[in-house]
């Protein structure tokens, strides 16, 4: 491999490294696992990423011969089996099994791949992870039901955007929107029992960039500062986006329908949490692509961090249970790349999904906003930063007490 020339190796260098970032990966571990591919292909290489851009600049021991690129890039959507393919295929070609011309036609495959899952497995699975944050929310069978319907609906937009380039510049907002008017419709014509943001915040669950601002906040732990305000600065106007459209649409809904008395219905035992978290982790794998051969590490991520986060919140605060969670997953994720020779990303997402106070910040914004609370959220503000800041030391500590064997 050392024998290949310059140009092969920094074209091969920059298309992978294009693929990880499109594939969702934060930019510290993406940067880390360039350098660690530059210096065993025997370049020297330097590099700045960000969600919407990046640069590499490569040269070769002596400075013979160097290289500078720079893109213009969109943020990355999480596709962990196109990530954990193109990782195989990165320590396919370090060890000499495919050379550099045979792995720039197998990216490509990989890059063109269709979702192994499918347009019905994957609608299926929006409904599931509304229903399932529905539970976890401990609210009613009623709210489970419709949040599930109404993620389908969502979903349909979805469909929609991705052949509307005009649809899908306005997305967020308009999911939310047709959401809530379809929640104060089911409110005031066949449910009354419904709780109408709650409902909404179920069925757009999946936007809801809890996740990103966990990513931003431990690049910024990491001391990549561009990388992380810009990962935060985009999650907090996709939040804010969700939130107008949500805001509006029951505004909207409330104009055009009428409001009605809302009816308590019964609420779900908290036993079904643990019932929910696994149809939530079905759920994601379908949402992020995630390879079958991974389905038990997955699943078992997520019902590990919310063990031990509610056991530690039992024994001393919410907090500190977020802080175990976060170290729980993160010591499983790194002994799966011992284990699996796989990616710790691919099983720590299904983990920090549970952990991760997303739906809280949305809260925590409608309270602030119209001084309405849905859900019990007495210190909700305090409460989620101190989450993320225990989420983001969990994992730090986890790393210095099981180093991770790959740097993805």
């Amino acid at each position: 491999m050392l024998n290949a020339d310059f140009t092969q190796k920094r074209k091969f260098i920059v298309k992978i490294g294009k693929m990880l970032h499109k594939y969702g990966t934060p930019a510290y571990r993406l940067e880390a696992h360039l350098a660690e591919l530059t210096i065993h292909l025997g370049l020297k290489g330097s590099y700045i990423i960000s969600p919407t851009s990046m640069t590499f600049v490569l040269w070769t021991e002596g400075h013979e011969q160097e290289y500078t690129h720079a893109a213009r890039v969109n943020p990355g959507d999480l596709d962990l089996g196109a990530l954990s393919r193109t990782d195989e295929l990165a320590d396919q070609v370090l060890q000499g099994k495919v050379s550099l011309n045979e792995a720039d036609a197998l990216l490509d495959a990989i890059d063109a791949r269709p979702n192994p899952y499918g347009k019905g497995a994957t609608a299926l699975a929006m409904m599931m992870s509304g229903g399932a944050f529905a539970m976890l929310m401990a609210t009613s069978w009623n709210d489970v039901l419709w949040s599930s319907l109404l993620s389908l609906l969502v979903y349909g937009f979805m469909l929609w955007a991705a052949r509307s380039a005009r649809i899908a510049n306005m997305l967020e907002p308009l999911v939310a929107l047709a959401a809530a008017l379809a929640a104060c419709a089911i409110s005031r014509y066949i449910d009354p029992g419904v709780n109408i943001r709650l409902v909404v915040l179920s069925a757009i669950i999946p936007f809801i960039p809890g996740l990103a601002l966990t990513l931003g906040f431990a690049e910024l732990a990491a001391r990549h500062l561009v990388s992380g305000n810009a990962r935060i600065m985009d999650a907090l106007m996709l939040l804010f986006k969700l939130y107008f459209g949500a805001f509006l649409g029951i505004a909207l809904g409330f104009r055009l329908f009428g409001t009605v008395d809302f009816v308590q219905p019964a609420p779900i035992p908290h036993s079904f949490a643990w019932l929910a978290i696994g149809i939530l982790g079905i759920s994601l794998i379908i949402l992020f692509k995630s390879r079958l051969k991974y389905t038990l590490w997955s699943l078992a991520s997520g019902f590990i961090a919310y063990a031990v986060s509610i056991t530690g919140a039992a024994m001393f605060d919410y907090t500190l249970g977020a802080f175990l969670g976060a170290f729980a997953v993160g010591l499983y994720s790194n002994l799966f790349t011992r284990l699996a020779k796989a990616p710790a990303v691919i099983v720590a997402m299904h983990g920090l999904i549970v952990l991760v106070p997303g739906s809280k910040t949305y809260i925590g914004l409608n309270s602030l906003i119209s001084g309405q609370d849905f859900v019990v959220s007495d210190g909700i503000g305090q409460q989620t930063f101190l989450i993320f800041m225990s989420l983001i030391a969990g994992l730090i500590f986890a790393n210095v007490a099981l180093p991770p064997k790959k740097s993805l």
